[in-house]
């Protein structure tokens, strides 16, 4: 029972629950924007670039084989179709965008909160004056009023 108790511990501090909350928004996160790569910033790119779609753009380094037909680099003949093995690097492409653009928003929201940080470790804090100073200022008024 030691290792459930100590288990429990585990998962119900404080920063294993922020770290799930973390993964969770980091994957929606990272979905949004993988969206944006996709939907928005790579079709004006392509179309820049005279319709090229980098989702499409692969090296073929295997013909696709029939049914029956003999592999060209095995030389066995194949049970069944086999389609192209290609290399994507298109896709390389797009990942590497998506990766520049999540890093840079990733960027301004952490320099957004770090500011906000700053702004608020700069503004000076009235400390409340303690209970004896503040007894001993009265006493000393009191007794500058009357004489």
């Amino acid at each position: 029972m030691g290792i459930i108790k100590e288990f429990k511990e585990f998962i119900l501090k404080g920063n294993m629950i922020d770290l799930a909350v973390g993964l969770i928004l980091g994957a929606a996160f990272g979905a949004a924007v993988n969206s944006l790569v996709k939907d928005v910033v790579m079709p004006p790119i392509g179309a820049a670039m005279g319709g090229i779609d980098f989702s499409d753009m692969s090296y073929e380094l295997v013909e696709p084989v029939a049914k029956g037909e003999e592999h060209p680099v095995t030389g066995i003949e194949v049970k069944k179709d086999l389609e192209a093995v290609t290399l994507n690097y298109g896709l390389f492409i797009n990942a590497c965008i998506a990766l520049l653009i999540q890093g840079l928003a990733i960027f301004v929201v952490i320099k957004i909160i770090n500011s906000m940080k700053r702004k608020e470790e700069e503004a000076p804090k009235e400390e409340p004056t303690p209970a004896d100073i503040q007894l001993l200022t009265e006493i000393r008024d009191a007794l500058n009023a009357k004489g």
